[in-house]
């Protein structure tokens, strides 16, 4: 278990080096000069030629890099009497900012949002997946996949701005969403989040459904499910004990990937919602051309990612071992 956790977590390094190195690259052979971006239209070229020395931007490549990497684990100081604490992810060159600290600040959000989605997404995907295997064949099971067809064709932002119109406009039965702290006022906080929860959950919850249906119903099948019925074992036993446990645990193993990759940003609900989080913060800077800040969040959500498939492989070697002895081999 040792050996095939070390390789795992050598891997994920170099992963993520190789994600950071291939960034890099492409904002910095890509971007337009962010020196002439700060400086502005009233700009002399001795100017632009003073800023880029501040940031480092006159560095050849490999020098910039490495200073980048430095930055990630000793802190980084610019010229100019800029201070970038470990983990540095750069300075934002439009808000003047450090930007590890402004992706400290939405985070939080964009945690509560994935969260939420996350627990929504698998109790609607568990519960229709396991009344549609139940109901196979029957009214509710094409009801189910009716819904489920129409969960993973609607796009998000077309779900979105519906939602927002029926219950917000329409019925108010929610209030307009607006940024309050969960010490203030919990209940309005908790209602703020029910639409972007909803519209992130749905398109997975569909995927879901359709996922736990076909393996209750694979796993029905199998010889020792019959071998329990034939013992006479209770119906609800037969579920429990033997049906739904192999049918769910590739079910979590795909959970926590799309989980790891929901933490990345869910940008475009986050948008929609006005919501504060690191989603909206890369759409902002997007717009603004805000480059560190693009490439920060960017290695962000490959981190999640990366990260999130290391645990989800571990864990499920712990729960399975053939997974550690085919590393082996």
């Amino acid at each position: 278990m040792t050996k095939y956790v070390v390789n795992r977590v050598a891997g994920m390094v170099l992963v993520l080096f190789g994600v950071c190195l291939f960034t890099y690259m492409v904002f910095f052979l890509l971007s337009p000069d962010p020196a002439v971006q700060i400086c502005g239209k009233n700009c002399t070229p001795e100017r632009i030629d003073q800023i880029r020395e501040n940031l480092g931007l006159s560095d050849p490549f490999v020098t910039q890099f490495l200073n980048f990497l430095r930055g990630l684990f000793v802190g980084r100081e610019y010229d100019g009497g800029i201070s970038c604490p470990a983990p540095c992810l750069g300075y934002s060159f439009q808000t003047s900012q450090v930007v590890t600290d402004m992706i400290v600040q939405r985070l939080p959000v964009t945690a509560v949002v994935a969260i939420g989605a996350a627990v929504l997404w698998l109790l609607m995907g568990v519960i229709g997946g396991l009344v549609s295997a139940v109901q196979e064949g029957r009214f509710a099971d094409r009801f189910i996949a009716g819904l489920t067809l129409g969960g993973m064709s609607v796009p998000n932002y077309v779900l979105a701005l519906a939602l927002q119109y029926v219950f917000v406009v329409w019925l108010q039965w929610l209030p307009f969403p607006q940024a309050v702290p969960f010490a203030d006022d919990p209940v309005q906080w908790f209602l703020n989040f029910i639409l972007p929860w909803s519209v992130l959950a749905i398109g997975y919850a569909a995927s879901y459904t359709r996922l736990t249906r076909a393996n209750v119903i694979d796993t029905l099948d199998e010889n020792f499910v019959r071998t329990a019925r034939a013992k006479g074992l209770r119906p609800d036993l037969v579920w429990r004990r033997h049906a739904l446990r192999p049918a769910l645990t590739p079910i979590v193993t795909i959970a926590g990937m799309d989980f790891a990759g929901l933490l990345g940003g869910a940008l475009i609900t986050e948008t929609v919602f006005g919501i504060n989080g690191v989603g909206k913060l890369a759409a902002d800077s997007i717009t603004k051309n805000d480059q560190p800040v693009i490439m920060a969040v960017t290695l962000l959500a490959a981190f999640f990612v990366v990260v999130g498939n290391m645990v989800v492989d571990l864990l499920y070697s712990a729960i399975d071992p053939r997974v550690r002895v085919g590393v082996s081999a």
